[in-house]
């Protein structure tokens, strides 16, 4: 209850400031909870308060893994939309391979840099598809973007982006990091860390981290837990590797889980067993 009091009072009366204490006490301490009630005064209890969801373009972009699918949109923003009615502050970034990739563009004799601009605009158009969604499903969401493009987005700062999570409402960053030669893991990493967020969530379309790819290797088998030192030594590919180090210099847990599944991310913000948790 000590959650929810600092997020309904004022942030500056006496009671929010001791909440707020605490609640950063317990973050530190990983044992923050957020309970909620369900049917007939059932509490159920959620394991995470402020989350960073990274989606992939190719994901909105269905089987085909491109353009934009109506149904993994709709699908994604009602999973979303169920977590803020339970109280949890939902921060996203969005890929844009569904729509152009820099790397690609590379390979066809772009200059990268370019290729990489192109890449943000194309996480920016997933941005707005997903607002669109979301708002569809009756949830207040706000774009930001991390290079100047008003009116289409507020530019991004984490100060903004943290206060209207406060706020309940979904904040989608999109762009990138804003230069070339980085890509959206590494945006969502850096941008888990400044919103402060308690785990980073990558969404994909595997149910986890695997020995080799699932859906070229049968023989495949799934980890439940790893640590960062595991990812390197076994080579495994999670995120890009600057996505990695930050997350394990600055303790940045993350989870991978199929978001394909409806239900799932209920059931990771749950700390029910799902994906892959990678720490350390």
């Amino acid at each position: 209850m000590t959650t929810l009091m600092a997020r309904t009072e004022s942030r500056s009366s006496p009671h929010a400031i001791k909440a707020i204490t605490l609640q950063k006490t317990l973050r530190g301490a990983n044992i923050l909870k957020i309970p909620y009630l369900c049917g007939k005064g059932e509490r159920k209890i959620m394991k995470y308060e402020r989350i960073l969801l990274k989606l992939s373009g190719e994901s909105l972009g269905g089987k085909a893994g491109k353009g934009l699918d109506e149904a993994v949109l709709g699908s994604y923003a009602k999973q979303v939309a169920e977590a803020v009615r339970r109280g949890v502050q939902v921060g996203i970034v969005v890929g844009g391979g569904n729509i152009f990739r820099g790397l690609q563009g590379a390979g066809r004799g772009f200059d990268r840099a370019k290729g990489d601009q192109m890449g943000m605009l194309a996480t920016v158009i997933n941005s707005l598809a997903l607002q669109s969604a979301l708002e569809g499903e009756g949830v207040e969401c706000k774009v930001l973007t991390s290079i100047r493009m008003e009116p289409v987005g507020e530019l991004y700062s984490a100060a903004a982006a943290r206060a209207y999570l406060e706020e309940g409402k979904v904040v989608i960053i999109g762009g990138g990091t804003g230069n070339p030669y980085f890509t959206t893991d590494t945006a969502a990493a850096l941008r888990a860390l400044e919103i402060g967020a308690d785990v980073l969530m990558k969404g994909t379309r595997v149910d986890g981290v695997y020995t080799a790819d699932p859906e070229k290797d049968p023989g495949a088998v799934k980890y439940d837990e790893l640590t960062f030192g595991e990812v390197y030594e076994k080579g495994l590919r999670v995120m890009d590797l600057t996505a990695v180090t930050m997350c394990r210099e600055n303790g940045m847990p993350v989870v991978v889980f199929d978001m394909d599944t409806e239900g799932n991310l209920m059931r990771v913000l749950e700390g029910k067993k799902t994906g892959t948790k990678i720490y350390g």
